[in-house]
């Protein structure tokens, strides 16, 4: 069984049709959304579905549209165990609203306090700011998406028991190889940020995981059977922390 932990199925032009998709060949896909409002809209239309999930999410490159969405987050936080995507980003593109950004971050970590949730972290430019606020909140179930920070931090998100999702962008680069190289294996999971990944000029789907899990396979010297229950197990072992 493969697992996608963080797709943007919403922002497909027929998101149900990728969620048919993954439904039928039995793809655990959790589905990340930008705003309570994004969440709001699609909940109802996966409900039903075995194998897809919902997150609640607040966005850090969404953050002008915050202040409205607040009291939506907190009045959805019930629906889901998953949260996400939620984080921070001090890149160029959303470092002029780092403040309103820290604010709403704090704001997710105090409504989730002592909930059993699963959190997708976005940390760009941000990433030892982001685990600073997860150790202080005593958060224990999250999983750094699409990591792309300092080595250093890499190790610190480690020792606090957290994972990592990678993603086919990820092992395509020099510099996510090297980070993926810095991760065990029992700390990977498997995820394709879809659609903002890309594969041979096309966007990804969530059966693009399976490049990951052939990349990873090629890397530790393991079937990809092997890979594809050990990405399992570790998803397992985060899911038995909430239940």
């Amino acid at each position: 069984m493969i697992i996608d932990t963080h797709c943007h199925f919403d922002m497909f032009d027929i998101p149900l049709q990728i969620v048919q998709e993954c439904e039928k060949q039995k793809i655990i896909t959790i589905g990340m959304t930008n705003l309570p409002s994004h969440f709001e809209m699609g909940f109802r239309h996966v409900r039903k579905f075995k194998y897809i999930r919902l997150a609640l999410g607040l966005h850090p490159l969404m953050a002008k549209s915050h202040a409205s969405e607040l009291i939506n987050f907190k009045n959805n936080v019930d629906k889901t165990s998953y949260i996400g995507e939620v984080g921070l980003d001090f890149s160029k593109e959303g470092i002029a609203t780092k403040q309103i950004q820290l604010k709403s971050f704090e704001y997710v970590l105090n409504t989730i306090k002592d909930q059993k949730k699963i959190l997708s972290i976005h940390s760009r430019n941000a990433e030892k700011e982001v685990l600073d606020l997860l150790v202080a909140h005593k958060v224990k179930n999250a999983i750094f998406h699409w990591y792309s920070g300092n080595l250093d931090v890499l190790q610190r998100i480690l020792k606090n028991g957290f994972y990592f999702s990678v993603n086919p962008s990820m092992i395509k680069s020099k510099s996510g190889e090297k980070i993926i190289s810095d991760i065990p294996l029992d700390r990977i999971l498997t995820e394709t940020d879809s659609p903002f990944t890309s594969h041979n000029g096309r966007k990804t789907k969530p059966i693009d995981v399976k490049l990951v899990i052939s990349y990873l396979s090629n890397h530790y010297k393991l079937s990809e059977n092997m890979i594809e229950n050990q990405i399992y197990t570790n998803f397992k072992t985060i899911l038995n922390k909430i239940r």
